[in-house]
């Protein structure tokens, strides 16, 4: 029994023991478990703490400064680094994003992608890469090793968007569990930097998209199905006079055009995801025209319209539209202009003559005064027209302007004495001569002039009719018409200037004078306005006052005297005379033959050319349309008699463009037809004279 139970007690004992060693393992074991279990947990809400912190922010540096911060906590490493890829497949090189620890100094720079060491490396890898001993230090960058380090790449959305780097842990290598934990990090850091750079990319796209909305000079606004206004930039407020708060919500047709129905087929059309055609149309409201274009938003039912303002573009279109019908009113004036002077030059001429005439009664010489009137008022109209359709030579001399309106009254006086119109003058004494065309100028003073009297005529019997003219100086040389007509509605005070515009009756006026005049004062240096009453209303009547600079007295001093022919005697001339019009040729030879002058005819200008070369003449008055060869016949003249330059005039209804230059070039000077039979013998005399004047 003993034995037995000796043998008993050592089995127990042996039992006992092999439960304690089991005992021993399994609380070994134990306490490893709940260490691994501690640290997971403790990696757990390390990496719970990361991600709130991560989810904090879409700011890209603040995620790439905490994630190089945790990783280094995590690995209880030295030093730590996120490289960040380039935005763009054209990028050229990395950039450290963060640095910690060691590594700091790194912060900032860039690294090319042909760097050997292991951060641009690493951008290529699938995973996780670690170096360190007993391999030797790591050669992170070109320059600049480590002598442990942890590699792994930041990929999300299947991009690479950067590397993050962990070196030198302070047990000299990386433990199994760390490098796990890392790629933890790896995995959180990515997807928060993949979608700060996203948002970064967004958030730029609608700064730009915001910035052009805003920056274009047009007007933006979205509109809802109901036509209000959603969103409006900053062009389109300012159009409204409002601020872009105040758009919001209203109702953009209403708003630009005080009607809502007026954009709804626009909107319409757009939003059946058709074209529409733009509108253009006036607002009352904004006292401007727009043209309104719409579109569709995709996945949506709002219309993006576009509103511009075209006034100047549509007052710029018509400006063109006139700019055609006064290039065709040139060609058709150009065409015909040599066609009219010629007969006109005859007319006025002619009856010129015959009024010099002693023995003529009472009555023909009215009839011929009033045949010689009516070709002036002809060959006006013509001259009118071509200075509106082409811009004449200027004759600039220094002139009168109370002489100017003397002339211009006398003109006058028949026609102001049958309407009863009373001219009250008022011309200043010593006044300042004025740089300019003395027929351009009489011109202007015609055109005022005839415009009053047209409107003092309109006035009741009982009415008296009266148009002052007054002149004085100021700082200009100041020319005032004012009648005491019915005056000028405000409708038409717009219009006065417009080319074509006429009050008057069909076949009364043309509506060129006063375009003529603002042109002919413009090209003077001067002005022409409408003088209106304190409160900015036009005065009672019409007043029109043309400013003038004065002339220097540099010009003053340098203009020549003019000697009229009358004043002198003259030898008797031998005189050629090239013109196809046979009642031109009649005037010239009847003129130039009463002062005893010897007048050749040519038929034709070859003929003139041939007969100048026999034959020394003293005058060669000359048509300057006429052409040999397909050559004008002045410059085939000169060039075959360059003598004849200086006795050679040109007698010309239309100054082309061509014929100026060529008139220029060959130094020859010109006489307008039709022209006044005083006036060519005045330029007659200046060519025998030798004292010429252009």
């Amino acid at each position: 029994m003993a034995v037995a139970i000796g043998g008993g007690v050592g089995g127990a004992a042996l039992a006992a023991l092999v439960l304690r060693e089991r005992w021993s393992r399994s609380e070994s074991e134990r306490r490893r478990l709940a260490g691994e279990l501690n640290r997971r947990l403790s990696e757990l809400f390390s990496l719970q703490e990361l991600s709130y912190i991560l989810s904090e922010s879409l700011e890209l540096e603040r995620i790439v400064e905490q994630v190089v911060r945790y990783a280094m906590r995590f690995l209880d490493a030295r030093g730590a680094l996120i490289a960040l890829a380039g935005h763009d497949s054209d990028s050229e090189e990395l950039t450290i994003g963060g640095a910690e620890g060691t590594l700091a100094e790194l912060r900032g720079r860039t690294v090319a992608y042909d760097d050997p060491g292991l951060v641009v490396r690493s951008l290529g890898r699938e995973r996780l890469e670690v170096q360190g001993p007993p391999a030797g230090p790591v050669e992170l960058l070109r320059g600049i090793s480590a002598s442990a380090a942890a590699a792994v790449p930041l990929r999300a959305h299947g991009v690479v968007v950067g590397s993050l780097v962990v070196t030198d842990p302070r047990g000299g290598a990386f433990p199994a569990e760390d490098v796990r934990l890392l790629s933890t990090v790896a995995t959180h850091a990515a997807v928060a930097l993949a979608n700060a750079r996203f948002f970064e990319i967004v958030r730029r796209g609608k700064d730009q998209w915001e910035t052009a909305f805003d920056a274009l000079s047009e007007g933006i606004a979205v509109v809802d199905e109901a036509g209000r206004v959603r969103r409006a930039n900053r062009a389109l407020a300012s159009l409204l006079g409002t601020t872009v708060a105040q758009v919001a919500g209203e109702d953009l047709g209403g708003q630009l055009l005080g009607d809502s129905r007026a954009l709804a087929e626009l909107l319409a059309t757009a939003r059946r995801e058709e074209r529409p055609l733009p509108l253009v149309v006036r607002s009352e409201q904004l006292q401007k025209v727009v043209r309104l274009t719409g579109a569709r938003i995709p996945t949506e039912q709002n219309i993006v319209v576009l509103i511009e303002d075209v006034t100047d573009q549509q007052a710029m279109e018509t400006q063109l539209i006139q700019s055609e019908k006064l290039a065709a009113v040139g060609q058709l004036v150009s065409g015909v202009a040599h066609e009219l002077n010629n007969p006109l030059t005859s007319i006025a001429g002619l009856s010129e003559l015959l009024l010099e005439q002693k023995e003529l009664g009472e009555k023909d010489r009215d009839h011929l005064r009033v045949v010689h009137e009516q070709a002036e008022r002809a060959g006006q109209i013509v001259r009118n027209l071509l200075t509106f359709a082409r811009k004449a030579p200027a004759e600039r001399g220094l002139v009168d302007l109370n002489d100017v309106v003397q002339r211009t009254l006398v003109l006058m006086s028949y026609d102001l004495k049958l309407k009863n119109i009373t001219i009250d003058k008022n011309l200043a004494r010593n006044l300042p001569p004025v740089l300019g065309d003395r027929h351009a100028l009489q011109q202007v003073a015609l055109n005022l002039l005839t415009n009053a009297a047209h409107a003092v005529a309109q006035n009741p019997p009982d009415e008296r009719r009266v148009i002052r003219v007054t002149t004085g100086v100021g700082e200009r040389v100041r020319l005032v018409v004012q009648d005491s007509g019915p005056g000028i509605p405000d409708d038409v005070v717009p219009h006065l200037f417009t080319p074509f515009f006429t009050t008057k009756e069909p076949g009364q006026g043309t509506g060129l004078g006063l375009s003529i005049t603002y042109s002919i004062v413009q090209s003077h240096g001067g002005q022409i306005t409408l003088e209106r009453d304190a409160n900015g209303a036009p005065s009672r009547g019409a007043t029109f006052v043309v400013e003038l600079p004065a002339a220097s007295g540099d010009a003053t001093a340098l203009a020549p005297a003019r000697e009229p022919l009358q004043e002198r005697g003259l030898a008797k001339r031998n005189i050629l005379l090239v013109d196809d019009d046979p009642a031109v040729r009649r005037l010239v030879k009847a003129l130039f033959g009463r002062e005893g002058h010897a007048v050749d005819v040519a038929r034709n200008p070859q003929q003139a050319i041939d007969m100048a070369r026999a034959r020394g003449y003293d005058l060669i008055l000359a048509d300057g349309q006429a052409s040999v060869r397909g050559k004008l016949f002045i410059e085939a003249l000169v060039e075959a008699r360059p003598a004849l330059r200086e006795r050679t005039l040109v007698a010309t209804g239309d100054i082309r463009q061509g014929t100026e230059e060529t008139l220029a070039r060959l130094g020859l000077r010109y006489v307008r037809k039709p022209f006044n039979l005083r006036d060519l013998l005045d330029e007659a005399a200046r060519v025998w004279d030798g004292r010429a004047e252009s």
